[in-house]
Formats: C-alpha cells, structure tokens, sequence
C-alpha cells in the first residue's frame, strides 16, 4: 500500500492518497484546494487515479473537485449522502457537488476498493450528518471527527453533540490500534487518543 498526504487549501485541509502498487491504482481523500500540487502527488505516485473519496461536504474538504475533474473525466467521487447539498440551501460551508455520472454515496458497512485494497466506511455523524470515517489497513481517515488531542466542531449547521460523543465512542471500541490521519492537524494513534484525548474520555465516561 502506498499513502501520501499533503495540506492543501486556505486552512490546510489534509487531502491523502492510498495507493496500490501491484494494481498502479490509487484515490484522493478529501481534495479541499491547491490542485497542482494534489495533482503532483498524484504524478509523483506514479499510480493511475480512479477515484475521489470524501469524509463529509464542507468546502474545505472539497474545494479541488471541479478542477480535478477537468484533468480526469468521469471520475467517481464518494461522499454519504446526508452531506450531499441540498439543491437552493444558503448553508456557504457547503459546495454542490457535480451531479451525474461523477457522484457515487457510500455508507456505513459499505467497503470501495482501490485496486486491491480495501476501505471500509464508517458513519461518524456530529461535525456533520454525513461525515464518515475511512479505515485502510492500519489507517484511519478521521475527516473531521477526531484529530489529534481533540475532535471537531458541531457548532455549524448539521453539527451535533451528541452524535459527536457518539462516534468518538464508536472509533474508541474498534479492535486494534490504527494510525489516526484527521481532517486538519497531526497524525496520531487511536490507542494513544484513548488513553489521552479529552474529548474521547469524556465521551467514554459518559
């Protein structure tokens, strides 16, 4: 498996690409901005790239989209469909996404595969109604649920506490460690943020 990121965008949106090698395949996770250099990581790789996944709709995670697409027709991009914006919504931390042959929904217990690999979605609502969480082998894309040493916000329309508290529950009880790659920020461990993340515990506590 090959993984990369770099921090793209105006608030430094971490946008990672999984690989595989043998197939020469790989995706795009939350593309938020500076699409020449998301499109040199690609370059870099040396890998073909086939689709776009997206931890939830906010505009920072998704603001490359259109350009990419201009290099690479038809790609698929993947996103739950309680973040899908509505058709006519004010809500600005939304971006519409290309509609027709472009989108694909994905849910919880869903599996999408990058050649070979496997991504198992999980649905880890609070910062957003549609916000999943990614899990590759020993990765564990976060979006904007956990970071390291906190989690998101769920002060923007669609956030909500509960749910938040929720699915840090959920990722705290998965079996295993995993590294934890978040929206923003630094890469963790999920034993370390169970042991030591506040927010994790007071939800553990709850």
């Amino acid at each position: 498996m090959i993984f990369d990121t770099i921090p793209v965008g105006q608030i430094d949106t971490n946008c990672y690409l999984i690989g595989d090698e043998k197939e020469g395949v790989c995706a795009l996770a939350d593309p938020g901005g500076s699409v020449e250099r998301i499109l040199k990581m690609v370059e870099k790789s040396g890998l073909r790239l086939e689709k776009i996944f997206l931890t939830h709709g906010h505009w920072d995670h998704v603001d490359a989209i259109p350009a990419i697409l201009e290099a690479f027709p038809g790609l698929p991009v993947y996103i739950h469909r309680e973040d899908l914006c509505p058709a006519g919504s004010a809500d600005h931390h939304y971006k519409m996404l290309h509609k027709g042959e472009n989108q694909r929904t994905y849910g919880e217990g869903d599996t999408v595969k990058v050649g070979s690999l496997e991504v198992r979605v999980l649905h880890t609502p609070g910062h957003s109604p549609g916000s999943v969480t990614l899990l590759a082998e020993e990765y564990m894309l976060s979006g904007d649920t956990l970071f390291a040493m906190s989690c998101g916000r769920t002060d923007l329309p669609g956030g909500d506490s509960y749910d938040m508290i929720a699915s840090l529950v959920r990722l705290a009880d998965l079996e295993g460690d995993y590294k934890v790659c978040p929206g923003h920020g630094e890469d963790s461990t999920l034993d370390f943020e169970r042991k030591n993340n506040p927010y994790m515990k007071h939800a553990l506590s709850i």
